[in-house]
């Protein structure tokens, strides 16, 4: 076989050959990994590290795209019947009407393409900062990168909780198991070998390989990836697939719904409208067959809110964006439905709730009970005794308590512009934190070199180094560990500067004050030394755990993860918004009773359950015992998913938050899933919806509040639009219906009258559709949403109460727009002086400004438009926006040929705005008398 052959074959079927010569035949060293400039070469020469999805369509594509839709075919309906009326009319002049409904099928083809450009960049945006990453070896150093950049070569380092990034043979591996089921099927996690294997081996049997889209449960490894991209096992199964379809959300449907729902019924009412017209004004001539069906079809356009689709995608897609600002990055927009209606948040304890900042807060000594103030890693804070200074013997205890455990220890603190960080065990840095409090302390322990170590264990339960004092060379041993375990190799007891012996009663009054900071949920850590005056060179380099006996018992330490500070007020308000707060964590009993007391989660004394409870519980046990129960310790992963289960089987919308491995299963199974940011595993991050980037319980209920946000800007526009084309439908219906009554039928010659031309209820469709309507879909909070129940996933976005006002407001349209008319005519109601061509311009008019004050009063169901009135910049940009354009189509004498407007004088502008605001005094009482029954059945 030749050399060629030879090195197909390895890289062909890689888990036939030793993982060197893989590595020897991609050219790389597994101990230093690829150079940065030969993983650029690569990228650029192989492509990026991903599945190819479907191809991006082109933009002309998207924008002829806007054109098929069943409404735009009315419209070409409409364009093709003017047309015909034209050239029946002798094509005298441009055909206007055709021209004019032409230009605004074009507007809204570009509007479409607009907004759904603007919501695939936003959606594009939240994809890369959701973007998997994997860690490597380049230039012989760790890094870690974005998965998509991920080459043949590169040497991939793997963890616990990793999502594999590409195909790689094994040249290392520890304990390493990997959940290969979504490749293979195989539910169990396979544990891996790097050895080479021999024969035909199936996929699910090649354990020195990792595949891509699977995850690490346990251990470590290392291997060179040989295949990216589309060439990775998933790759091949991706090639498979032509395309896939994302289901649409519940709100999507309903949307879907009730446009399709319009649809039919204003195309029935149009038909009623042209039969109207007919049966009443008549047909006598062709060209008024022609006006008739054009403005049937125009009706048709008018009333459905066809850019709903549209408007909801660029809406969810701004307030993910905006989450994503607040530190919650929610991964896909269908749950921001599901965090609007979130009736519990079940969160673990560490770092969520607290600040995973291990911080000592109590030294008891011989002299009595310190108190060390200060969270966090930063050393700011006093040590005192009930407020007031300590006493010289017990601040000589409690330096050396402190300083004992910091020279006992591996940690490190380091300061960086301000920002204090720890490396290594965060019990251990507390004491470094802690003995920085104390003035001269960190002088005094630079006087020591360590010289040896007995490190911790799980069965010994404590540590001791040697140190040598740099003046004198005295030897000293530190100790620190388990009280208990400590004060067994103790004999005698530090009382400020002299030492007596540890009689029983002195040695049980340190144990009743550790059970006693036990009690009060505090981690305890005892304190020993001793001096090593007769230790030789021998000693200290055979130094081992015989050395660790005759201790001196210096004092123990209270240590706490202290609770976010912000935390508390967030509870408070997930409380207020009816949302139950649940603690689930493996930390002991009483400190996640303490931990949940202290932030409100409950009331002390409340009960705790425990994972070893939780397991002799059956499903309905468990059902009732979640009902009463809201804080669970010692909980497995396990535990979670059945806590999951058990509260969505009891009909809650469930958020859960985690960040280990274990913690996917019930993160996908939540309504909700919530990965850590931070701690969290790149598998919880792909298993949940949404990432906190701060690790913060607050972040969850503020993005809780956004979601509600979010809806209640869906129901805004939603309003809006219907009540808005409502109006338009009935100004029609009822001025045909009634044009005697309001003077139409006398004001022309004509044998059919309408109130407004097709032209002009296209404009009105055109300007205030969609930029009131976008803008809304941004507004700030006007009613406070946390005071309110969490809204059922089954509840409707257009309830009864909506419909109820989007009729009535329609309504009310109608009525001041047709007033209007009939103030101008002679005849009517009131008797007026002014020609059609003017009194249905001001029709027209009072019919657009009110449509933008109904726009102030969509902002909310029930609360005043005056509420917050100036929150929305970009409303009122909206409404400026509309208000300059409809005085161009009124004024510009070009566009008054188009639109058949005609000039208006100031008296008649001052009129029609008058008139419009009828709609708003008429929304004001109506929502006064909606407030009113509010507070009479609350009361």
């Amino acid at each position: 076989m030749s050399d060629a052959t030879k090195a197909s074959s390895v890289l062909a079927e890689p888990y036939l050959a030793d993982g060197l010569a893989v590595a020897h035949e991609l050219r790389v060293t597994p101990s230093t990994g690829l150079s940065a400039e030969e993983a650029a070469h690569r990228l650029t020469t192989e492509g990026p590290n991903e599945l190819r999805g479907t191809p991006p369509v082109p933009g002309w594509r998207r924008l002829l795209a806007q054109l098929q839709d069943p409404l735009i075919y009315l419209l070409l309906a409409a364009v093709a019947i003017s047309l015909v009326a034209w050239f029946l009319e002798g094509a005298d002049g441009p055909p206007v009407d055709a021209i004019v409904i032409g230009a605004i099928i074009v507007l809204n083809a570009i509007l479409g393409y607009t907004q759904e450009s603007k919501a695939a960049d936003a959606v594009a945006a939240l994809s890369t900062m959701t973007a998997a990453h994997s860690t490597v070896l380049r230039n012989g150093a760790l890094a870690t990168i974005p998965s998509a950049d991920l080459v043949r070569g590169d040497v991939l380092v793997l963890g616990e909780g990793d999502a594999v990034g590409a195909d790689a043979r094994l040249i290392f591996a520890s304990a390493l198991r990997v959940q290969e089921a979504s490749l293979t099927g195989e539910s169990a996690a396979v544990v891996k070998d790097p050895a080479p294997l021999h024969g035909n081996v199936a996929l699910g049997d090649r354990l020195n390989m990792v595949y891509k889209g699977t995850a690490v449960a346990q251990g470590v490894g290392r291997g060179v990836v040989t295949a990216t991209g589309m060439s990775t096992e998933v790759g091949s199964i991706a090639d498979m697939l032509d395309s896939t379809v994302e289901a649409p959300t519940p709100l999507q449907v309903e949307i879907t719904r009730i446009s399709k729902m319009l649809g039919v019924l204003v195309v029935v009412v149009a038909l009623i409208v042209m039969i109207t017209i007919i049966v009443v004004g008549g047909i006598s001539a062709p060209s008024d067959l022609v006006v008739v069906l054009l403005l049937g079809v125009s009706l048709a356009v008018a009333a459905v809110p066809e850019g709903l689709p549209t408007i909801l995608t660029v809406v969810l897609a701004i307030g993910v964006q905006r989450m994503a600002k607040r530190n919650a990055v929610v991964t896909k927009l269908s749950s921001v439905e599901s965090l609007g209606s979130a009736s519990v948040i079940c969160t673990d304890k560490t770092g969520t709730l607290t600040r995973n900042e291990m911080t000592i807060e109590r030294v008891v000594t011989a002299s009595g009970q310190a108190t060390v103030g200060g969270v966090g890693y930063r050393p700011e804070g006093a040590v005192t005794r009930d407020g007031a200074e300590l006493s010289a013997d017990q601040l000589r205890e409690v330096q050396l308590v402190l300083g004992a455990g910091s020279l006992a220890n591996d940690a490190q603190l380091t300061e960086h512009n301000g920002d204090w960080r720890i490396q290594g065990d965060p019990t251990e840095a507390a004491f470094l934190v802690a003995a920085r409090k104390l003035a001269g302390m960190q002088s005094g322990l630079a006087r020591f070199e360590r010289q040896a170590e007995i490190p911790f264990t799980s069965d010994r339960k404590m540590m001791s180094t040697l140190h040598r004092e740099k003046d004198d060379g005295t030897l000293l041993l530190f100790s620190k560990g388990a009280p208990d375990i400590l004060l067994a190799h103790c004999t005698r007891l530090q009382v400020g500067d002299h030492t007596v012996p540890l009689t029983d009663d002195l040695r049980r009054t340190a144990l009743d004050e550790v059970e006693a900071l036990s009690r009060q949920a505090f981690r305890t850590l005892g304190v020993a030394y001793r001096l090593d005056t007769d230790a030789t060179d021998a000693d200290v380099s055979g130094f081992d755990e015989s050395r660790e006996r005759d201790l001196i018992y210096a004092g123990v330490v209270g240590i706490i993860d202290p609770p976010r500070q912000e935390v508390a007020g967030a509870i408070d308000e997930a409380h207020r918004a009816s949302i139950r707060v649940i603690m689930i964590t493996g930390d002991h009993p009483s400190t996640a009773a303490r931990i949940a007391s202290d932030l409100g989660i409950v009331e002390a004394p409340a009960r705790t359950a425990t994972g070893t409870e939780l397991s002799l519980l059956d499903d309905e046990q468990l059902r009732t015992l979640t009902r009463e129960v809201s804080v669970y310790a010692r909980v497995s992963p396990e535990h979670k998913l059945r806590l999951v289960d058990a509260l969505q089987d009891d009909g809650h919308i469930v958020a859960m938050t985690g960040d280990g491995v274990n913690d996917a299963p019930a993160l996908k199974a939540a309504d909700i899933g919530i990965a850590m940011g931070i701690t969290g595993t790149e598998v919880t991050k792909e298993a949940a919806r949404m990432i906190l980037a701060d690790d913060n319980f607050a972040t969850i209920v503020a993005a809780v509040r956004q979601g509600r946000v979010i809806f209640d800007n869906i129901k805004k526009f939603l309003r809006y639009l219907l009540s808005s084309n409502v109006g338009e439908v009935l100004t029609v219906f009822l001025g045909v219906l009634f044009a005697g009554v309001i003077g139409l039928t006398e004001a022309s010659e004509d044998s059919l009258v309408l109130p407004l031309l097709a032209t002009q209820i296209l404009w009105i469709n055109l300007i205030t559709d969609s930029a009131p309507a976008l803008a809304m879909g941004v507004d700030p909070e006007v009613d406070d949403v946390m005071a309110r129940r969490p809204r059922k996933l089954t509840d409707r976005a257009i309830d009864a109460r909506m419909w109820g006002g989007v009729l009535s407001i329609g309504l009310v349209m109608a009525l001041v727009t047709l007033f209007s008319i009939d103030l101008l005519l002679p005849g009517g109601l009131v008797d007026g002086s002014e020609n059609l061509d003017v009194a249905r311009t001001a029709g027209f008019t009072t019919l657009v400004f009110a449509q933008l004050f109904n726009a102030l009063n969509s902002r909310s169901e029930t609360s005043s438009a005056f509420r917050k009135l100036f929150a929305n910049p970009w409303l009122w940009g909206a409404i400026a926006l509309g208000v300059l354009l409809q005085i161009a189509v009124v004024e510009v004498p070009f566009l008054q040929v188009a639109f058949g407007t005609a000039s208006l004088d100031l008296d008649h502008w001052l009129l029609c705005f008058a008139l419009a605001s009828v709609v708003l005094w008429f929304d004001e009482v109506r929502k006064f008398i909606l407030r009113l029954i509010g507070r009479r059945t609350t009361l």
